[in-house]
């Protein structure tokens, strides 16, 4: 009898034993699934200041023009180191018959030298910029012997014709980025190179320049000449003629910058499929992709490298 009286006791005990063990299994689950729920939908934290990429600050403005890119052929001749007391008015005399404006950089001492053709010259419409009073090489002078060149030529072109000018060509191309910056600000001015050379300051003869500013003018051009040559002066009617015929329209550079219109971005040529040589090739014809930016009606090639520090210019 006692043997089974022990085992209803037993059998009573069992379910009290595994009461606790229930109960932990079954906290233990929920504390799983309560990670699990509570993690989803969370937005990651966010990372350090240090880590976050930095704002790309937006370009300023545009200081310096080799030339400008514009949707119609205008082009913009200029002319450097005068006035000349002779050369430039005969270089007016053309320009008033043909109803045409040009851009002229002059030197503060041919200023004081020739005063009324530089009168004449604002009074018929022509723009006038500073090229300096001496036509010193300015990437090797001090920050204030270059602000006394263009200060004296500033004042000098504002005493005759009445206005200052905005732009100023750096005598050779001969000129620093730091320095371009700081002309740009104390001064105002826009910086201004050229994308056609006919080298006349070498005087390789009037047909000769003639050629070289006809091969070399794109729509945008800013040609580069000087009208202290004879050379240059003799070469101008035919290459007047010349680029008129080829529907090239003549403004200042002022002008032109004002005209410009942004640059298309360049189409990315098609993947070309790999196909096994010829046993014999001829030269390829040029890329149209080359051509797209010339104008229609100049059909000329692209210009030949310029030299940008060339004496006289």
């Amino acid at each position: 009898m006692a043997l089974r009286n022990d085992l209803p006791l037993l059998d009573t005990r069992i379910p009290d034993l595994l009461m606790p063990l229930a109960r932990f299994f079954s906290l233990f689950l929920g504390l799983i699934i309560l990670g699990l729920t509570s993690g989803q939908g969370q937005t990651p934290a966010a990372a350090p200041a240090a880590e976050r990429t930095k704002p790309v600050a937006a370009p300023g403005p545009r200081i310096t023009f080799n030339s400008v890119h514009v949707d119609e052929p205008y082009i913009a001749m200029t002319f450097d180191d005068g006035p000349h007391g002779t050369l430039t008015p005969k270089l007016l005399d053309l320009l008033a018959a043909r109803h045409m404006k040009v851009t002229f950089f002059v030197l503060g001492e041919c200023i004081e030298q020739h005063p009324e053709v530089l009168q004449r010259a604002a009074r018929e419409g022509h723009e006038i910029a500073n090229h300096s009073w001496s036509h010193p090489q300015l990437n090797k002078m001090s920050d204030e012997a270059v602000r006394s060149q263009l200060r004296r030529t500033d004042d000098a072109i504002k005493q005759v014709t009445g206005k200052r000018p905005t732009l100023f060509r750096p005598p050779y191309g001969a000129i620093t980025t730091r320095q371009k910056k700081w002309i740009h600000d104390e001064f105002g001015y826009q910086i201004i190179m050229w994308d056609v050379d006919p080298l006349d300051w070498k005087e390789p003869g009037p047909t000769t320049v003639s050629n070289r500013i006809l091969r070399e003018t794109r729509a945008g051009s800013i040609i580069l000449s000087h009208d202290i040559h004879r050379g240059t002066i003799e070469a101008m009617p035919a290459t007047f003629e010349q680029l008129q015929a080829k529907h090239f329209k003549f403004v200042t550079v002022s002008e032109l910058i004002g005209l410009a219109t942004p640059e298309p971005p360049k189409a990315t040529p098609p993947a070309r499929k790999s196909v096994a040589a010829p046993a014999a090739t001829s030269s390829p014809a040029p890329d149209a992709a080359e051509n797209a930016g010339a104008p229609a009606q100049s059909l000329v090639p692209a210009p030949a490298a310029t030299t940008a520090s060339s004496p006289g210019h």
